[in-house]
């Protein structure tokens, strides 16, 4: 027999024989699985990392048979602690991947984890479908990254730039949890990439990209459930970041969709821009303002729009627009939409296509301001004084910046018309602020005549804007009106608007008061005391002699109100004050028609029609200036959606007692005093002996 080594020699031999074996099986099976997740293998020269050291341990190579069949594993009592150690074994080598890219030295290792977040998951049927990670390998290369969040600098932006493009909306509940989490992670630890994970959430608070929530080997994903995600990565975000709500309002600004875009995705843009004032309530005034502005701009683009429609067209315009936006409708719906709006502007018109943009803008309008009434609702329906007053301060501060100034705003203003009305204090301090603007000298004259036709608008047309109010604020108006008269009259030669604008503009709010509350402004409403006046004898109708020697100076002063202030308006007032007997006017305005008052033609028809907004068309060597439009902001309101919200609302227009019982008999009215021609029974005597 040979010499040998000695017994336990041998058992030391064999056992260490038997360990290495062991850990080579052990290596080539953990081996498997990494090639299985991983796109391609990873350099030779990467050692392992040990789960439960804080060092590499070093580990025999092993050589693998590329004919061998990757499977994944089934389902063991070892399997967490595999998924854990498989986990750590990718976070150090997406470790080492950084740290040589940053270096410089190689960006191999680094490319392929960038390529991991890439690769389309759509391409699972395509040829490509062998280079496609899995859903395990997805996540643990993301919470790779996420243990290495503090190496991610400027450097690796290409990297974290391909995360975030990454489809990740679509995939389970697991993953997209771990990516809000890196994305908290990276806002706070990398400041430099705070904007773009902003941006990429912001960019889908609008229309959902097609094809969003729709990953093979994954369930659908709703739009409502994309929102929601969207949400709570923001949520977690502004939780981690107080201050990020800075970085995050200009974007919201920069993102909204532009006016050329669908309904839906500017009605779903600003539900959610409303729905971030849950978890950001220090971007309230600032998202509400842009939705504000952003209301208003659509607004008048639709009142410029209708002006190339005739009356007949804008009448019968908000027939088919009751349909409310449906932001969950699917994907396929979605589409074949589009196929029929792409085919339809291949087919029609210019005219057509015209009338379709400003369908499109007012079912854009009626449904973002739905959404606003929703939102400021509860406070004035449950909340305390002090929050129904916030709440009215927002509106007021937002009607100052961006209602007021804004020439043709049709309907955003009845956010104010509607709230304001919901007590008598919030009535008086909406009152107060266009009082407060209309006496204004530093105000330009056009902002205080925009004041004034508010103002008048708003008392005239206010159901809950009780009679002490109305005779306030006229008692106000007139006063302000007499100011002026005396302030201009030494140094006028005749009407100009140009030069007396705020004169006029309230000499038309008093006009227009007068129609529409000339019952409340009589000595028989005062002395009731708010009771309703539907009763009176014609015969027994006194006013304040404060109220007629007013309207009378600024009437038949040199300013002649009446040549400038709209026609509707002039005419209404002739007719009601003459059947009164408290002003007669026919004379004075016989006298203007020498003036040469050129034709008038309709703006819109998405107002009052009895005070249609209306423009003089100049004549050539007419020196009596532009004449005063008859905006009436307050008109009554006609989307269809919306005007749910102001039922009840209106002081609809009353027929005179013993003229036009039915209040449908102007028409005939007016050609009457067109012409100098009156009933028999109609006084003839002059404005002197009333």
């Amino acid at each position: 027999m040979p010499h040998s080594s000695s017994p336990a020699t041998s058992i030391l031999k064999s056992s260490k024989l038997a360990a290495k074996a062991q850990v080579s099986a052990m290596a080539g099976k953990k081996r498997k699985m990494i090639d299985m997740d991983m796109s391609s293998q990873p350099p030779s020269s990467s050692p392992p990392w040990d789960a439960g050291t804080s060092s590499p341990v070093k580990r025999p190579r092993v050589q693998f048979d590329p004919a061998v069949e990757t499977r994944l594993l089934p389902h063991s009592p070892d399997e967490g602690k595999s998924t854990e150690k498989g986990t750590a074994l990718i976070r150090e080598e997406i470790r080492r991947a950084i740290q040589r890219h940053t270096t410089g030295a190689d960006s191999e290792a680094y490319d392929r984890v960038r390529e991991v977040f890439v690769i389309d998951p759509r391409k699972r049927d395509s040829d490509e479908s062998d280079y496609l990670p899995t859903p395990t390998s997805m996540k643990r290369h993301l919470m790779g990254l996420l243990s290495n969040i503090s190496l991610l600098d400027s450097n690796c932006s290409s990297l974290v730039h391909a995360v975030l493009g990454s489809e990740w909306l679509g995939r389970d509940e697991s993953y997209v949890k771990t990516f809000v989490r890196f994305l908290g992670n990276l806002s706070a630890a990398q400041s430099v990439y705070l904007r773009s994970v902003l941006k990429m959430l912001v960019n889908y608070l609008g229309e959902i990209p097609r094809g969003t929530g729709r990953l093979p080997g994954y369930s659908v994903v709703t739009h409502g459930d994309i929102y929601d995600r969207i949400h709570m990565a923001l949520r977690y975000i502004m939780q981690l970041l107080p201050a990020g709500s800075g970085a995050l309002s200009p974007i919201l600004s920069a993102q909204f969709p532009f006016d050329t875009d669908s309904a839906k995705a500017n009605v779903s843009y600003t539900r959610n821009l409303i729905r971030i004032i849950e978890y950001a309530p220090e971007l309230r005034s600032e998202i509400l303002a842009l939705i504000t502005e952003k209301l208003v701009k659509i607004d008048v683009q639709i009142q410029v729009d209708m002006e190339d429609f005739e009356d007949e067209v804008g009448e019968g315009l908000l027939e088919d627009l009751s349909r409310p936006i449906d932001l969950e409708a699917g994907e396929d719906e979605d589409d074949s939409d589009n196929d029929s709006v792409i085919s339809d502007d291949d087919s029609t018109d210019p005219p057509t296509q015209r009338l379709k943009t400003v369908k499109e803008n007012i079912r854009k309008i009626d449904s973002m301001i739905d959404n606003l009434f929703e939102f400021y609702s509860p406070p004035f329906a449950h909340g305390t004084d002090d929050e129904k007053n916030n709440a009215l301060d927002l509106l007021i501060a937002h009607f100052e910046s961006i209602i007021l100034p804004t020439y043709r705003s049709r309907h955003t203003q009845f956010l104010l018309f509607h709230f304001s009305q919901c007590s008598t204090k919030l009535v008086e301090r909406f009152a107060a602020t266009c009082i407060h603007i209309i006496l204004s000298k530093t105000q330009p004259a056009i902002t205080r005549q925009s004041a004034a036709a508010y103002l008048g608008s708003f008392v005239a047309r206010g159901k809950h804007v009780s009679p002490r109010v109305v005779r306030d604020v006229f008692d106000m108006l007139g006063e302000h009106l007499d100011s002026l008269r005396a302030q201009h009259e030494k140094s006028c030669r005749g009407p100009d608007l140009r030069r007396y604008g705020p004169f006029y503009a309230t000499a038309q709010a008093v006009l227009y008061i007068f129609c529409f509350r000339w019952r409340d402004l009589t000595t028989a409403s005062e002395e009731a005391d708010g009771a309703e006046n539907d009763d009176l004898d014609i015969e027994d109708v006194n006013f304040p002699p404060s109220i007629k020697e007013v309207l009378h100076r600024a009437i038949y002063s040199k300013l002649n109100p009446l040549k400038v202030c709209s026609p509707a308006i002039v005419s209404e007032f002739a007719r009601i004050t003459h059947h009164l007997r408290f002003l007669y006017v026919y004379p004075l305005l016989e006298s203007n028609k020498r003036l040469r008052v050129s034709s008038f033609r309709s703006i819109t028809t998405l107002s009052d029609p009895r005070f249609t907004i209306v423009e003089r068309e100049i004549r050539a060597g007419n020196d009596g200036g532009h004449q005063l439009d008859a905006y009436f902001p307050f008109d009554p309101y006609q989307l269809p959606q919306s005007r749910r919200w102001l039922e009840g609302d209106y002081v609809e227009w009353r027929g005179i007692p013993g003229l036009d019982e039915d209040g449908g008999d102007s028409d005939s009215a007016a050609e009457d005093q067109d012409a100098g021609n009156f009933d028999d029974d109609e006084p003839t005597a002059t404005d002197e002996e009333y």
